[in-house]
């Protein structure tokens, strides 16, 4: 038991302090005891007690029951909702995921229920003792992540928990425990009894909050857990590419380099990031190449990625605005090649796009992580310094009323007229609205007599 004094909520304290008052015990558990002990900013804090929920309810005004089943109860205080839930222990799990039920018990009991030793300590706030019933401290130190008594059991009763363990892996850049390690192994596969929103929910965090994500892609690899959830990344594993634009190595390795070089990454770039070449093992052929010499080639693997990873991002129940942006990400990932010869109403239709940040990230990535040259991001980069002043996708000058205005009926040539303006506008033909419409004028009379004289 050690002494150590932790910050949280100040308006947590109002429930230790009642609970106190009536004889009861309440610490803090779990994750923000961990994250708190290794400098990290925690996240949810959650309470921890042997009083019954009926108990809890009694004692404060304003609660709410979210599984007195499981012996959780919500208590509000300031408007601020704190879970608080009595000490338990785990009925026989039936289906890889839940315990069928729990039973109240006490504070040791609670703590060798839970998955890792790093997520199995307690806090005192009123004596600031941290309290270890399962060595979660020295290994907080050794940097190890063990899974709490016997690892096959803890992993049996819930599946997930190897992905919890390739993640905090990840994340705290710790190691795993070679018992827990292989025990992992041998449970992975039931992962894909696992509904898809979980491994979602995990896989994401692993990305989005791992310093280096593709150490952590390469431990879902070594951890076989790769070939469970997304078998068309494992594919990528000594895919062979072009070495004179990829001297890194094999598709898989590229895309390791890509994800350890995130920062501060969304999850839209980061799946962007890790699924922008899966459609290369399928597309793969040699052929000549640009210099004319024979070489691999992966025509159409970005579309073929595109439509590959919307199938596996639907899978993963990702939000219809997240499969959007990073399928179009990995559709247009290759336009890049070709910016310095795009008209300049391409070009500004290009870096218009409403995903347009998340592609010009996506491309330096893929840079860095292959030949390593910026030239055409550098490129984009002055191009979009001559824009400082107006926005790429302008409003247009022209609309179809102003066509419309110069006699041309309703139908498809009111369309034609505005987008021909519009394309015209963001060349930089004309300076202001005046001469779009001057220039339109002119335009429309060319056309009547044209085709007055050839009728």
């Amino acid at each position: 038991m050690e002494s150590v004094s932790l910050n949280f909520d100040p308006d947590a304290a109002v429930i230790f302090s009642t609970l106190a008052q009536n004889g009861y015990k309440a610490y803090i558990a779990g994750g923000f005891v961990r994250d708190s002990l290794l400098g990290r900013k925690p996240k949810d804090l959650d309470i921890v007690t042997n009083a019954l929920p009926a108990d809890i309810e009694n004692l404060f005004p304003d609660t709410c029951s979210v599984g007195k089943e499981f012996g959780v109860v919500i208590v509000r205080v300031s408007h601020r909702g704190f879970e608080v839930a009595t000490f338990r222990k785990d009925n026989p799990y039936l289906d890889g995921r839940h315990p069928n039920g729990v039973e109240f018990s006490d504070e040791e009991s609670d703590a060798r229920r839970r998955d890792f030793t790093i997520n199995g300590l307690f806090y005192d706030p009123l004596s600031h003792r941290i309290i270890d019933y399962v060595n979660g401290l020295e290994d907080i130190d050794r940097q190890v992540i063990r899974a709490i008594g016997n690892p096959d059991d803890r992993f049996d009763e819930d599946h997930l928990r190897v992905l919890r363990a390739a993640r905090f892996a990840s994340v705290l850049e710790f190691t795993i425990d070679p018992a827990t390690s292989l025990a992992v192994r041998q449970t992975a596969p039931k992962l894909a009894r696992i509904s898809r929103e979980r491994i979602r929910e995990e896989l994401t965090a692993l990305l989005t909050q791992s310093p280096r994500a593709g150490r952590g892609l390469e431990l879902l690899r070594e951890l076989g857990i790769l070939d469970v959830i997304l078998p068309d990344v494992a594919a990528t594993i000594g895919q062979a590419q072009p070495p004179e634009y990829h001297p890194e190595g094999d598709v898989f390795t590229h895309t390791k380099l890509m994800l350890d070089q995130m920062e501060n990454t969304s999850a839209q770039l980061a799946y962007a990031v890790l699924l922008h070449d899966i459609g290369k093992p399928l597309t793969a052929t040699r052929g000549p190449g640009r210099d004319g010499l024979t070489r691999i080639r992966f025509d159409g693997h970005a579309e073929k990625g595109a439509d590959m990873a919307e199938k596996i991002l639907r899978g993963l129940a990702m939000s219809n605005s997240d499969v959007e942006a990073i399928t179009h990400c990995i559709r247009n990932h290759m336009r890049f090649i070709d910016v310095k010869h795009m008209r300049t109403a391409t070009l500004r239709r290009f870096v218009g796009g409403p995903y347009f940040a998340t592609e010009l990230e996506l491309h330096r990535l893929d840079c860095l992580a292959s030949h390593g040259s910026l030239e055409n991001y550098e490129f984009i980069q002055r191009f979009l310094k001559t824009l400082a002043s107006t926005p790429p996708m302008p409003e247009r000058w022209i609309s179809g009323r102003d066509v419309m205005a110069l006699g041309i009926p309703e139908g498809p040539e009111i369309g034609h007229w505005v987008e021909t303006a519009y394309e015209c506008q963001l060349e930089g033909s004309f300076t202001d609205k005046q001469e779009a419409l001057h220039w339109l004028r002119e335009q429309v009379q060319k056309r009547g007599a044209s085709d007055s004289a050839a009728s």
